[in-house]
């Protein structure tokens, strides 16, 4: 099973009013992501950027190539890129063999609030599992075709936090025809003009279809708010609505499901750093997303706030905690999955669901006394809350 894919369909940021330049951003966070381009996480993200650099330099030999770049590059930057390279050979020769470590194995800072896992998912085990999940899906799309159900699978989180990859495992081997990606752009100025729901419940699926939403209606609880792109009565108003909007949607026979992505702020930046330096992914790094980076805190009220308004027990959320993703995407196809009754549905080859990275709400707010957030909780969620509290006191 081929794992190249060509139609990225991730919008990270896209459906924007139009009442904001993107071109606007703040200098200061564009500073902060040029002056860690060249600090490079992982072997890849180095070769990656020694090999776009060789590509501008447009000389005839490999050697001019090389004596222009190498010209270019502190001292400091040139250790780095030399350290990577002896890295990937030895690697490729084989002299150093791997050493799996044990996939379940806890992290050191779980208990403080860090992702659970030490070690990331293997990569042989991760394509064996989603292959079976993906026949699941197949089922669960037949079934979905032959009694004219209709599904909704949202997918929200801060960007970067996975979305477009997670939606293209759910879909890439399903019948385009009866799976269609949402990723709406901006508002024109008519669709701004409508009520709000109006523009996503034109792109509502048909019977026999399954909606996965890159984004959504939710935009107008942490996004736009955030980013001054709606008022903040408008946004309120959303809040009060959208519960029974939803409930509106399942009374019509929509079986609705709601994932949150979610990411530390230290895995956003490393992610951005990622953006920047591969040419494959820089189209993913807008403004508006650089502009995000400032605004951590006030996206963590925000969507405090959207949870206690919009995890209901009618139409609850799904939190996958996503620093992983290969365990985020097996998760999120479990749950929808293990959601809907489907005829033939073999649970031994669906797994069952983590409840270290997969939960309600509860698992971003340990400090609330709601019973709604009740079941696994984590501090990381938390001490951004607790810092924001200082900061507004202070």
């Amino acid at each position: 099973m081929s794992k190249k894919h060509t139609n990225d369909c991730e919008q990270d940021s896209a459906d924007l009013p139009p009442t904001q330049d993107n071109a606007t951003v703040s200098h200061a966070a564009v500073e902060s992501v040029e002056d860690h381009q060249h600090v490079f996480d992982t072997t890849r993200q180095a070769i990656t950027y020694l090999r776009d650099k060789l590509r501008e330099a447009h000389r005839e030999t490999p050697e001019e190539a090389a004596e222009d770049v190498l010209a270019t590059l502190p001292e400091a930057q040139r250790d780095t890129l030399f350290k990577a390279l002896l890295a990937k050979e030895a690697n490729q020769a084989g002299l150093f063999p791997k050493k799996r470590g044990n996939i379940n194995e806890l992290a050191a800072d779980f208990t403080s609030g860090g992702y659970p896992y030490k070690n990331r998912y293997p990569l042989g085990l991760y394509e064996k599992e989603l292959y079976d999940l993906q026949v699941e899906l197949l089922k669960l799309q037949e079934w979905v075709k032959r009694t004219g159900r209709k599904i909704v699978v949202i997918f929200e989180g801060r960007d970067a936090a996975g979305k477009g990859g997670t939606i293209r495992r759910f879909t890439e081997n399903l019948n385009p025809r009866g799976a269609r990606i949402v990723a709406l752009s901006k508002p024109t100025e008519a669709e701004a003009g409508q009520w709000y729901f109006q523009r996503y419940a034109a792109r509502l699926p048909n019977p026999g279809e399954i909606c996965f939403f890159d984004r959504s209606w939710y935009n107008r609880a942490v996004v736009e708010p955030v980013m001054g792109f709606c008022t903040k009565e408008q946004s309120e108003n959303f809040l009060l609505e959208v519960s029974e909007f939803e409930r509106s949607l399942q009374r019509g026979g929509i079986i609705l499901i709601k994932f949150w992505l979610n990411i530390s702020q230290e895995e956003q930046r490393k992610r951005f750093k990622e953006r920047r330096v591969n040419p494959l992914k820089r189209w993913k790094l807008s403004p508006v997303d650089i502009a995000s980076m400032e605004k951590w805190d006030d996206y963590s009220l925000a969507v405090e706030r959207m949870f206690h308004a919009t995890d209901t027990t009618d139409t609850p959320w799904t939190v996958i905690r996503n620093e992983d993703k290969r365990r985020g995407r097996l998760n999120a196809i479990r749950v929808l999955l293990q959601s809907v009754d489907y005829d033939g549905r073999d649970l031994s080859n669906i797994g069952p669901i983590d409840p270290l990275i997969v939960g309600r709400g509860g698992m971003l707010f340990q400090h609330t006394a709601s019973p709604i957030f009740a079941g696994a909780m984590s501090e990381a969620f938390k001490r951004d809350l607790d810092r924001v509290g200082k900061k507004q006191k202070g």
